[in-house]
């Protein structure tokens, strides 16, 4: 069975061979987003695997939603972020993940409002550079209490 690009980028982070890993929380793999129209965009990957939040029960559900809500927290702080946005839809790759999106006043008035992935076009959006992230990765972690 072919692995979705989700499923592989989490056995990747199992495999510690993922440079876009932040660090694992309790519920999954925070990773920085593949490309950065706004700074500081990440998502959190849901270890184990399942294909949507409902396929969750109980403390696990619970517990994805609450990392999302702290990395939130974190990424307020740490991007200077005014607020955040929680994108999760498992459409195209059916797998749960969460798009952690910080949003900031200077936005232009023409994408503020919208989803990150309308407001912007994410083919000229500033790619994933290991240098340029690394330390908004490391002050991830430190707020966060995490490791990759």
């Amino acid at each position: 069975m072919t692995k979705n690009i989700i499923q592989q980028r989490v056995e990747w982070a199992r495999e510690g061979k993922f440079p876009q890993v932040i660090g694992r929380m309790p519920s999954g793999w925070l990773i920085v987003a593949d490309t950065q129209p706004v700074k500081g965009y990440c998502q959190l990957l849901a270890d184990p695997i399942v294909p949507s939040l409902n396929d969750l029960h109980g403390q696990e559900r619970m517990q994805y939603l609450a990392d999302c809500v702290t990395v939130g927290d974190a990424l307020l702080k740490a991007a200077g972020a005014t607020r955040i946005n929680y994108e999760t839809w498992c459409n195209q790759e059916p797998s749960l993940h969460t798009h952690i999106v910080p949003r900031y006043l200077t936005e232009a008035d023409t994408v503020k409002t919208k989803p990150v992935c309308v407001g912007y076009a994410g083919v000229s959006a500033r790619p994933f550079d290991l240098e340029q992230d690394a330390s908004f990765m490391e002050e991830m972690r430190k707020l966060l209490n995490i490791q990759p």
